[in-house]
C-alpha cells in the first residue's frame, strides 16, 4: 500500500510538471521578467502567502538575500512579509487576519518594489488584499495560483496559474517556479 501511495503521488507531481511546462512556460517567463526588473531597477520583491505558501514566501526571500546557486554574489532585496511575530499578532489583533499583508505593504513598499502573492486556491483574502494594497500605490504585482487562478489571479499584472487542483501538486509546482526565478535572478541581475 504504502510504495502505491509513493508511485502514486510522484508520478501526480510529475503529470502536473509536465502540465505546467506545456500551459505556463510564457506566464513564469513574465514573471521572471517583471522580478528582474524590479531589481534592477533599485526595488525590493515582497512575498506573501499564508501556511505552506508562506513557507515558499520565505524560501524565495531566502534563496535571494542569501544565494541560491552562486555563492559569490551580493544579496537581493526580498522580503517574506508576515514572519515577524510582534506585527502579525499585532496587525490580526488590531486589524484583522485579512489585513497583515496590506499593512505591511503600505508600511515597508516603495515605488518600483514587486508584490507577489502565493495561493493555492487563489482566493486567499489577506493575499487578495495585499495585491489589492499594492496596486493601491502603483506597484507591481505578480502570483503564484491554482489553475482556478481566482481574485489573486484576477490582481496580478502577472499569474502563473498551476494547472491542478490538488494543493500538494500546486505547491510543488510552486516551488520549482520559485527555484526558476532565482535561478534566473542570479543570471540575470
Amino acid at each position: 500500500m504504502t510504495r502505491d501511495l509513493i508511485r502514486a503521488s510522484i508520478e501526480a507531481s510529475i503529470a502536473t510538471k509536465q502540465r505546467l511546462l506545456a500551459a505556463c512556460e510564457e506566464q513564469i517567463a513574465a514573471l521572471v521578467d517583471a522580478a528582474v526588473a524590479c531589481l534592477r531597477g533599485g526595488g525590493k520583491l515582497l512575498f506573501c502567502g499564508n501556511g505552506g505558501s508562506s513557507c515558499d514566501a520565505a524560501h524565495a526571500a531566502g534563496e535571494l538575500v542569501g544565494w541560491f546557486e552562486r555563492k559569490q554574489r551580493k544579496g537581493y532585496a526580498a522580503i517574506a512579509l508576515g514572519h515577524e511575530v510582534p506585527t502579525l499578532t499585532a496587525v490580526g489583533n488590531d486589524l484583522g487576519f485579512d489585513e497583515i499583508f496590506a499593512r505591511q505593504i503600505e508600511a515597508l513598499a516603495r515605488s518600483g518594489d514587486m508584490v507577489i502573492g502565493f495561493s493555492t486556491s487563489g482566493g486567499s483574502r489577506n493575499v487578495v488584499r495585499a495585491l489589492e494594497q499594492a496596486k493601491a500605490i502603483g506597484l507591481s504585482t505578480g502570483a503564484l495560483v491554482g489553475e482556478r487562478g481566482g481574485p489573486v489571479a484576477e490582481l496580478a499584472d502577472v499569474a502563473v496559474r498551476v494547472p491542478s487542483t490538488n494543493t500538494a501538486r500546486i505547491q510543488e509546482s510552486h516551488l520549482l517556479c520559485v527555484h526558476i526565478l532565482c535561478a534566473s535572478i542570479e543570471e540575470r541581475v
